[in-house]
């Protein structure tokens, strides 16, 4: 029994299997009652708006070790466990981990963008700053309803993104290139898809919910996005530069 334990774990490449770990901890410490000593890992480690109070540089890269549940992280990690390690069994471990960090920090850049492109963040930012320059104490909706300013600004402050899943994406869509007619089985299909077309199904799905900002969506799509395209250049870019090797 520890034989098989210790042949499993030996079978994860260092890189996946710290990330792994790191990425549970993290998720762990989350949901510990540490807000009872003052601590908010949420607020201080989650992405915020680029203008928020809670906003800080670091978020663009300490966001994507935090996860909004078990389920976030339990499919996060798993992309990781399946795509990484192949990816850092081919690249090897250094090239591996600039290439997850690369399409992670890649991902909230692309995540910022879009809140600013968004007319209702951008519109709440504007409003949140009218508020404070104008020192009112609080907001009237159309529906009539109202809300305290600093709640309004709370609300603000505290809109958040957290997750790996643009660098999971990114490591999709490095599989997808560098094994393009791998076949990919999933449940409820019965027929393999190759990894080729399994990806750009994904961008579009991706792209489309994106763009559709259906309601009640809280999932950052574009991010997602961001992710792919970072990861898509830097793969171009590593296989000219072997290319050029010899």
């Amino acid at each position: 029994m520890n034989q098989s334990n210790t042949s499993f774990m030996d079978s994860i490449p260092p890189v996946v299997k710290n990330l792994i770990i790191i990425n549970t901890l993290v998720w762990i410490a989350g949901i510990t009652p540490l807000h009872n000593l003052g601590f908010d890992i949420d607020k201080l480690f989650a992405l915020h708006y680029w203008s928020a109070d809670t906003f800080h540089p670091y978020q663009i890269v300490s966001y994507m070790f935090l996860h909004a549940g078990f389920e976030h992280l339990f499919f996060n990690m798993f992309g990781l466990f399946m795509f990484g390690r192949i990816l850092e069994y081919t690249w090897g471990s250094k090239r591996f981990l600039i290439y997850y960090m690369v399409t992670g920090i890649g991902a909230g850049i692309t995540q910022e963008i879009a809140w600013v492109l968004d007319p209702q963040v951008s519109g709440f930012a504007a409003d949140v700053t009218n508020i404070i320059q104008s020192g009112t104490q609080n907001v009237q909706f159309s529906d009539g309803s109202v809300l305290s300013a600093e709640k309004y600004i709370d609300m603000f402050n505290n809109m958040k993104t957290v997750g790996a899943s643009g660098a999971i994406f990114g490591l999709l869509l490095a599989f997808g290139m560098m094994f393009p007619n791998q076949a990919i089985y999933l449940m409820f299909i019965p027929i393999p898809i190759k990894a080729k077309y399994f990806v750009i199904g994904y961008a579009v799905i991706e792209l489309v919910m994106g763009v559709g900002n259906f309601q009640f969506d809280n999932v950052a799509h574009f991010a997602h996005l961001g992710g792919m395209v970072f990861g898509y250049f830097l793969v171009k870019k590593w296989k000219r530069n072997d290319f050029q090797k010899y």
